[in-house]
């Protein structure tokens, strides 16, 4: 029984992730079930999963990532102006989060012909401030460590 957070293991942790600058909470599991994840696979942050190397079940750790630890800086070229009839039937609106084929992106500007989207993850350019509780760490599966995520409660179901 493994109970340090490893390169596959499987961890579970109670967290809150903060905006340094302003005390925002951007993120948390509070009231909700903990964050679990197949550690060593890239399923978080670099600079997430770095921190709670060799913590124990229990320990708390509080840490401050630089944006190149978290989702790196911003972009200026990930913000792009499409044509407004690319939307087909969706209106687009200032703030609305759309999936198209190269990921994720935010509608930044509106006007007749054409919408500014941005690419970059909301929190690119952000140092963020994480407090995380290990709750549990067991050894993953062999069946987990193939697929390169976390099965069973709180993890991925197939």
């Amino acid at each position: 029984m493994t109970d340090t957070v490893a390169d596959n293991t499987v961890a579970s942790v109670h967290y809150t992730g903060t905006l340094p600058a302003s005390g925002e909470v951007f993120d948390t599991s509070e009231g909700r079930d903990p964050l679990t994840f197949l550690v060593g696979h890239k399923q978080m942050i670099p600079g997430f999963e770095e921190e709670m190397m060799g913590a124990k079940v229990g320990e708390r750790r509080t840490f401050t990532l630089e944006p190149e630890r978290a989702y790196g800086q911003r972009m200026e070229d990930a913000v792009q102006k499409i044509e407004r009839e690319q939307f087909g039937d969706i209106t687009p609106e200032v703030g609305m989060m759309l999936m198209s084929d190269i990921g994720p992106f935010t509608v930044t500007a509106v006007d007749d012909q054409l919408v500014e989207v941005d690419f970059n993850h909301k929190l690119a350019g952000e140092t963020l401030e994480f407090s995380v509780e290990v709750v549990e760490v067991r050894a993953a599966s062999e069946e987990e460590i193939a697929h390169g995520h976390a099965h069973g409660p709180g993890g991925h179901h197939h």
